[in-house]
């Protein structure tokens, strides 16, 4: 951990939040996910987000005491499940609207997990918010949308492929750009629906 990421004393009888407007906050974790997927985890500083939102690095350190409590506040703020708000009738029709989802908040998504590999690995709280934000809302989003098409009579409950539809989903998304350089964009993704998830799961 580097002297940035240590906490920093508070003084005696001070309180550590400041009145940041929920405007202001957003900025800051705004400002400091943007730079790690464009610098990456281990080049980001408080100092410079304090600098490139025009506030002084005090009020982030009292505000949040260190780096990775910041950025996993900021992880936790951005936590919004997408997929949610699909529901067009079918299950064939949601997985393709999901499929097209995916492909579109792929890129950003990606960057950011890429870049915080490592640190996600080292600490525990960062690993935590990152599955809050971008892993859990999803995926129990995919599992209702799943649900409802047990219930409509769409796929057997016992179709054992059920169970893999959110890994198979998440991990095109992760593992094209290791294994060709490029994002899973929306027509990839689709186009991996239609050839795989939906005939495992005995649609067409």
């Amino acid at each position: 951990m580097t002297s940035q990421d240590a906490d920093r004393p508070v003084p005696a009888g001070a309180s550590r939040r400041s009145k940041i407007t929920p405007e202001r906050e957003r900025e800051f974790f705004d400002a400091v996910l943007e730079q790690i997927r464009t610098c990456g985890y281990d080049a980001v500083t408080m100092e410079g987000v304090a600098a490139s939102t025009r506030c002084s690095k005090s009020t982030l350190y009292r505000q949040w005491r260190t780096k990775p409590q910041f950025v996993a506040a900021a992880l936790r703020s951005s936590a919004r499940a997408r997929f949610a708000l699909i529901d067009t009738g079918t299950l064939a029709g949601d997985l393709r609207e999901a499929a097209r989802c995916a492909g579109e908040w792929s890129p950003k998504d990606a960057t950011l997990f890429q870049a915080l590999g490592h640190a996600v690995l080292q600490d525990r709280e960062l690993a935590e918010a990152l599955r809050e934000a971008l892993i859990d809302p999803e995926i129990a989003a995919l599992n209702e949308i799943l649900r409802r098409g047990v219930e409509r009579g769409e796929v057997s409950a016992d179709n054992p492929a059920l169970e893999y539809i959110p890994a198979q989903i998440f991990g095109v998304l992760r593992v094209r750009p290791v294994l060709e350089g490029r994002n899973a964009d929306p027509d990839y993704v689709l186009r991996f629906v239609e050839a795989a998830v939906l005939p495992a799961l005995g649609l067409t």
